[in-house]
């Protein structure tokens, strides 16, 4: 056994690739990790132990993953008002999960324990350690939009939002302006912050350019959207954006991972008339994700609320050329017309510029591949980041 092996317990949903892909990181370095997850899942992980303490909502998404007659409760329920009702149900289930999750945290004593994401599993850590005596460091991990979407959203997320932030002994943040906002809603600004990417950084193995990393002439350029269908991805607009991309590249084709069964997004290629130039795809592990990136020239990100998503740190490590919304936190990784595209992500004429920019100029392409590859290679490869967060954790557990 390693001297300075930890017992680590983390708090998250055990469904969520970013969150899998941290804790394999602790696993397969050797330490003693348990999970609680806010959802029923099976993570293909040599665990300690995993329980499941469901929050209202989890069940429901669970038989919706398996394709259960819940599926068609949530496709009927548009995704602004899924977030909505999450943000007002799940805090009335915190104080009885809080009572359990106590007891796991009497019973495995662990070195330090790790909620992934502010609602709600931060929300329900703070609320578990809050009465606990000689309580464990909890480190809780801050996800893009946990200030700047749900903080706000109502007044009882905002008091769980600096309830949380008041009770972490440390934080976890993907960019240094979640760092910022931390302290704005009260986190002191001497305790312990590390800032790394969320799902601890960019496979290699799995995530690398292509050997060619221009298409044969008269090829079609490829576009792809990772991000999915969220409240604060601005899918809507994308589409609307699509015909004046296509006007002007009548070859380009779309890729959207993760959209084949949204109705929504069905009814958007049809009101646009650019079935021929899309792909609605279903849900993609790892490695085929990786090789769409390598398909694809240009990777859109249209958010109004991030912090560095993994999806487009990969899409960088694949070669992809980013148009993304202009965001704080993005400008940590993006300088516009270097490396990348920042743009209005409302705005559908300045999405088609952007992306027709992307596609007419091979030589920025280039020049913000070169780049893009060596951001990812120092801050963002996997080995590297899980090296410093094992270190980090050693420094919370005093160890």
């Amino acid at each position: 056994m390693m001297a300075d092996r930890l017992r680590l317990l983390f708090v998250a949903d055990g469904r969520s690739p970013i969150a899998l892909n941290w804790i394999a990181g602790l696993v397969s370095a050797g330490h003693e990790v348990h999970l609680v997850s806010t959802f029923p899942c099976q993570p293909e992980l040599a665990l300690a132990s995993l329980s499941v303490l469901p929050l209202a909502f989890s069940a429901a998404a669970s038989a919706a993953s398996r394709g259960e007659a819940a599926s068609g409760l949530r496709w009927l329920i548009p995704v602004g008002l899924r977030t909505a009702l999450r943000q007002w149900l799940v805090p009335r289930s915190l104080p009885r999960a809080a009572m359990l999750l106590q007891a796991a945290i009497q019973e495995l004593k662990p070195d330090v324990i790790h909620a992934m994401r502010i609602p709600f599993e931060g929300m329900l850590a703070a609320r578990a350690v809050e009465q606990l005596p000689n309580a464990p460091p909890l480190l809780v991990s801050i996800w893009g939009n946990d200030f700047t979407l749900h903080a706000p959203a109502t007044r009882k997320m905002g008091e769980l939002t600096r309830l949380t932030i008041h009770r972490a002994s440390a934080l976890h943040a993907d960019c240094q302006r979640d760092v910022r906002l931390a302290q704005a809603w009260g986190f002191p600004a001497g305790h312990p912050t590390m800032v790394l990417p969320g799902g601890g950084g960019v496979q290699p193995e799995i995530f690398y350019p292509p050997h060619e990393p221009h298409p044969t002439a008269g090829a079609p350029m490829t576009v792809i959207q990772p991000r999915g269908f969220r409240a604060y991805v601005q899918n809507e607009v994308f589409f609307q954006a699509l015909p004046l991309i296509l006007e002007r590249a009548p070859q380009t084709r779309f890729l959207f991972p993760t959209m084949v069964d949204e109705a929504q997004a069905q009814a958007w290629v049809r009101q646009s008339g650019v079935s021929n130039a899309v792909e609605l795809l279903p849900y993609q592990k790892r490695p085929q994700m990786a090789e769409l990136f390598r398909r694809s020239q240009v990777v859109v990100s249209p958010t109004t609320h991030d912090g560095t998503p993994n999806t487009l740190l990969e899409a960088l490590a694949c070669g992809c050329f980013p148009v993304a919304g202009d965001l704080e936190s993005l400008r940590e990784w993006i300088d516009p017309n270097v490396n990348g595209l920042l743009c209005d992500p409302n705005d559908p004429q300045a999405l088609a510029e952007a992306v027709l920019k992307a596609l007419t100029e091979p030589e920025l392409r280039r020049r913000a591949r070169q780049i893009n590859l060596q951001h990812i290679a120092e801050r963002a490869s996997y080995p590297v980041v899980m090296l410093q967060a094992q270190s980090f954790y050693h420094q919370l557990a005093g160890k």
